[in-house]
């Protein structure tokens, strides 16, 4: 069980802000030190970039390190919260997404953004909408008192789904796009950017176990890497809105765009899975983790993934990268609708 500190950490707490800091930062240096971004974009292998996947493999390991899939053997005590996470996260969100997300790219704002634009800011949703939250979730069960041995279940299945089920829906959702991808490029993405950091994570885990015991592990090994993840990820904002700060600049309401079907979705998704929680009769503690674990994305993967198959200049990074700003508060205030509807539940 991975270890839970009191509250939300000070660097997640105030994550928009610095999301918001980076995209800032990175614009400005796109725009007045180009010579940066273009020395960067040097360093790339089979259209990945180089110093960015470096970032992304530091922003995952951690996440990966809480992971216990011996938890998995204690599926059989909570079958009812496992499968409305996994019906929500692999059989509706995907789809939801892909429907919302493509309704108001190609219809609701047929007349602000152009055709092309649409179809790479919705491929963008559509990496958000299949790749359910890992880490992040651990935070949102802690505020709203979830079960924590269901929240690690829950993690630990989720991630295991994600090697098999992430590629196809991608590809299957990026096909009815319009978007033509190589499943060989997308395979690899997943095995880059999940199974490479979730094997070594699982590996790390085992052994520092086995060496100095699991208090240690949870209480000592892990909070060494305590705002790594963070870091990585905000380094990562700075480098990719580097190579977005033209486009940003030229178009700064495309964000807004952006936001407002992943928020919708966000919110929709959410009380699906709770509600579905009520109705099968589960406790708040199961049911506030599996809303919370449907609503929110991870959002690492489908950035990792955006700029593995469409590059760090893409509208389809940019995309994702929207999910990562209105992510924590959006979700900050669920747990807050959450906590206030305890009552509502045995």
């Amino acid at each position: 069980m991975p270890d839970e500190k009191p509250g939300i950490g000070f660097f997640e707490r105030y994550l928009t802000i610095w999301v918001i800091f980076c995209m800032a930062a990175g614009v400005l240096i796109g725009k007045f030190l180009p010579a940066i971004p273009k020395f960067l974009g040097r360093f790339e292998y089979a259209n990945v970039s180089i110093p960015i996947a470096i970032l992304i493999w530091i922003m995952i390991y951690p996440m990966m390190l809480k992971v216990d899939f011996a938890s998995i053997k204690d599926v059989r005590k909570t079958p009812k919260g496992l499968f409305v996470t996994w019906v929500t996260n692999w059989l509706i969100k995907p789809f939801t997404m892909f429907g919302v997300a493509g309704f108001f790219f190609h219809v609701a704002f047929k007349g602000i953004i152009s055709p092309e634009l649409a179809r790479d800011y919705l491929a963008g949703a559509i990496l958000l909408g299949a790749a359910p939250c890992t880490a992040m979730v651990f935070v949102w069960s802690h505020l709203t008192k979830g079960d924590p041995a269901y929240t690690v279940v829950q993690v630990a299945t989720n991630d295991l789904i994600i090697l098999v089920a992430f590629t196809p829906i991608v590809a299957f959702l990026l096909g009815v796009s319009g978007v033509s991808i190589p499943w060989v490029t997308l395979i690899l993405s997943v095995v880059l950017f999940v199974v490479i950091p979730l094997s070594g994570g699982a590996i790390t885990r085992n052994v520092i176990t086995k060496k100095k015991g699991l208090d240690y592990f949870q209480n000592q090994f892990i909070p060494k890497f305590g705002n790594v993840t963070i870091i990585g990820l905000l380094l990562t904002l700075v480098i990719i809105f580097s190579f977005q700060g033209v486009v940003i600049l030229e178009n700064p309401s495309h964000i807004a765009l952006i936001a407002v079907p992943l928020i919708i979705q966000t919110v929709f998704i959410f009380f699906v899975a709770y509600g579905a929680a009520k109705f099968l009769g589960l406790p708040h503690d199961i049911a506030a983790p599996a809303g919370m674990i449907g609503a929110s994305n991870f959002f690492e993967l489908a950035v990792a993934v955006a700029i593995s198959l469409f590059g760090a200049q893409s509208p389809v990074a940019l995309a994702t990268i929207v999910g990562v700003l209105v992510e924590v508060p959006v979700m900050l205030a669920l747990v807050r609708v959450a906590n206030g509807t305890r009552k509502w539940f045995a």
